[in-house]
């Protein structure tokens, strides 16, 4: 593969706090779809689903086939060791990370973290001050490979980029998004139920969209949910 890097979305059907997340709807495309259709915007990036070996993750290979993007299947547990092997097979120099939890991604994350990590020459370059939910990270095949045959640590292997930041031989950089981006206070990533209800409520209030709309406009959806509910609020205490 001649790809500058390769986007590698982590997914599984089991998670501990909301079983089966990953197909759940979200106007009416699975969560799934809305993050591989938001990453597979970035067109000179390949996109390859993570999953697992576990019969249950079979459904998501089917999504995932219906979506038409690969997938590579390894340990349920090893996450770390899981990307190592995907990232093996591609054979490309460096590898964007990314979940299944996060359907309003920003668009521009992926080439935006890999410019960065190019250009400056660091192992691993994540931004911060999006929206949880909303950035990916970026980071280079040497640094995966080392980190995936050192890192022993459960947590390690479980969250696939701590070992790499604390890695005195690589060099991580923490990239500030761009200004009209930086909301920390909006978490736009799907954990829990009320996560989910939340987000299908923000897809609902930005309206359909041919393509995939930019995060900002989620950002603005999301400030109008919050000042209709303030406006509520004082209404119901002004009477």
């Amino acid at each position: 593969m001649s790809a500058r890097a390769a986007i590698i979305i982590q997914a599984r059907m089991g998670s501990e706090r909301l079983p089966g997340k990953s197909l759940a709807p979200i106007a009416g495309r699975s969560l799934l779809a809305r993050v591989v259709e938001r990453l597979s915007c970035q067109a000179e990036l390949p996109v390859v689903v993570a999953t697992t070996t576990l019969l249950e993750d079979d459904l998501l290979c089917e999504e995932a086939d219906r979506l038409g993007v690969a997938v590579v299947r390894g340990s349920s547990d090893d996450v770390l060791g899981r990307y190592a092997f995907a990232a093996s097979l591609l054979g490309v120099p460096a590898v964007i990370r990314a979940t299944a939890d996060n359907p309003i991604v920003d668009l521009e994350a992926p080439l935006r973290t890999l410019e960065i990590l190019e250009r400056s020459g660091a192992d691993y370059v994540v931004d911060y001050g999006l929206p949880l939910g909303g950035t990916v990270e970026a980071m280079t095949m040497g640094a995966l490979v080392r980190a995936a045959a050192l890192a022993t640590e459960p947590y390690d292997r479980e969250h696939v980029t701590p070992f790499i930041r604390r890695d005195g031989r690589s060099r991580a950089i923490d990239a500030l998004a761009p200004s009209v981006l930086r909301r920390p206070d909006l978490r736009f990533t799907v954990d829990t139920i009320e996560d989910l209800e939340y987000v299908r409520r923000v897809h609902l209030e930005a309206g359909p969209a041919e393509t995939p709309r930019p995060i900002a406009e989620f950002i603005a959806a999301a400030d109008r949910l919050r000042d209709a509910v303030i406006f509520d609020q004082t209404g119901a205490d002004a009477r």
